[in-house]
């Protein structure tokens, strides 16, 4: 099985895992914008990839323009995951905290 067969597969247990995550309703939204993000990211650097092996006969992780511009979904994504559940973490925290008596 070649990498990009195997690549193409591993799209069908991300989507799962999306639906899954979705539907339970307990994920912070801002951390489901970014797993969803990941596929913003696949999107444009597959794309990027053929672009740069066709036209520029280079592989993209050569070409640092367009490698830096694929990346930065990538970097979003993590971004919006983490503060997502910081933000989640926060929340259950001022729930947990007495009120503050003056």
């Amino acid at each position: 099985m070649t990498k990009e067969t195997l690549f193409a597969l591993s799209l069908f247990p991300y989507l799962g895992f999306l639906w899954f995550l979705t539907k339970s309703g307990q994920t912070p939204r801002l951390a489901l914008w970014g797993f969803y993000m990941l596929l913003v990211f696949v999107a444009v650097t597959i794309p990027a990839g053929a672009y740069t092996q066709f036209v520029l006969k280079e592989s993209l992780a050569n070409v640092d323009p367009i490698h830096g511009g694929a990346e930065f979904f990538l970097t979003l994504s993590n971004i919006l995951v983490v503060l997502g559940f910081r933000q989640a973490i926060q929340e259950q925290k001022a729930l947990k905290e007495p009120p503050q008596q003056n």
